[in-house]
């Protein structure tokens, strides 16, 4: 019989396995899973964990910085705030009356404050990684190729929400969103036989900033699980490599 390298693999994993066959503990099972991985190429349950953690930290960490710069809302057609759905008639009304320029600083101050808010979205990312148990990493790893960002939706939305609502609503008084948009509402409803538009404009920002990062985030998943390149580092070449071959 010649001994291949494939052979000697599977001949040293199986005696790994017989080796431990009576372990009971979970530890146990964890130092079969390691030394599995070591035989096998594949990696560890140790390595899957910190490349899995270290891609989407750094994702995150790229989506909240990109969106925190001036401009990151403001200059991305993806995530852009415009006029709320139900203001919309507002904004076409004002504009064909030559106010034009009062609509565009409404939406310039409404980027600008969910610039703001963008800041602190990082440590909240950072504690919902933390946290993640092994079967939240594989289900990820293995996942849809939204796994994580639907992740981060699920167990950061409502903390995003209490972080960025004073953040927004101080914000949107720093750069007088409040005024401009108290000035566009007051034109529009001079207007004869309009119905009055009431919008909670903190509450909107909020949820539209909030958008906007799962939005890049998506964007930074898709990238890492798609483009080898984009991987830079050793363990993370090797852990999506790894996902790759195993959703074939």
């Amino acid at each position: 019989m010649k001994f291949t390298p494939q052979l000697i693999r599977i001949t040293l994993l199986s005696l790994i396995i017989f080796s431990f066959s009576g372990c009971q503990s979970n530890a146990q099972l964890t130092q079969i899973l390691e030394k599995a991985g070591q035989v096998t190429g594949n990696p560890t349950t140790s390595e899957i964990t910190f490349g899995l953690k270290e891609a989407l930290e750094k994702g995150t960490g790229i989506s909240a910085d990109r969106l925190s710069l001036e401009n990151g809302y403001l200059g991305n057609l993806d995530v852009k705030i415009l006029f709320p759905e139900e203001a919309k008639k507002v904004e076409q009304s004002l504009r064909k009356l030559g106010l034009g320029n009062l609509c565009d600083q409404v939406i310039t101050s409404l980027n600008r404050a969910a610039e703001d808010a963008a800041k602190e979205a990082k440590p909240i990312f950072t504690d919902a990684i933390k946290h993640m148990s092994f079967q939240d990493v594989q289900q990820i790893l293995l996942g849809e190729n939204n796994a994580a960002t639907t992740y981060f939706q699920r167990t950061t939305t409502q903390s995003l929400s209490e972080k960025f609502t004073p953040v927004i609503d101080q914000s949107l008084k720093k750069v007088n969103a409040t005024k401009y948009w108290g000035d566009v509402m007051s034109r529009y409803n001079q207007i004869p036989l309009v119905k009055p538009v009431n919008t909670n404009l903190t509450a909107y920002v909020t949820e539209k900033a909030i958008q906007g990062l799962f939005v890049e985030i998506a964007k930074e998943e898709h990238k890492i699980r798609q483009q080898v390149g984009a991987r830079t580092s050793p363990l993370l070449q090797k852990v999506f490599g790894f996902a790759e071959r195993e959703k074939k």
